[in-house]
């Protein structure tokens, strides 16, 4: 029998229990990501997060692109307004 890992949260500091010994089977598996939000997940934390911070952070992820995106489309407004 595979053992598990028992983790506290780096985040949120909640306890659950890592599988990756029987992966398919790890609360992470639940929280679908593509390639781009992991990397953004791994930039900010090395260690296992729990399946709601890893929810969180998804969401923190596509906040920021949107802010980003958004912030450029308005530059390019106000900088059509100054030239007038």
């Amino acid at each position: 029998m595979t053992k598990h890992e028992e983790k506290y949260c780096p985040k949120c500091n909640s306890f659950f229990e890592c599988k990756v010994g029987s992966i398919l089977l790890c609360q992470c598996t639940f929280v679908k990501l593509s390639n781009d939000e992991l990397k953004y997940i791994n930039s900010k934390h090395e260690d296992c997060l729990c399946a709601e911070c890893m929810k969180m952070l998804k969401a923190e992820y596509h906040n920021q692109n949107f802010q980003n995106k958004l912030k450029s489309i308005l530059g390019i407004f106000y900088k059509n307004q100054t030239k007038k």
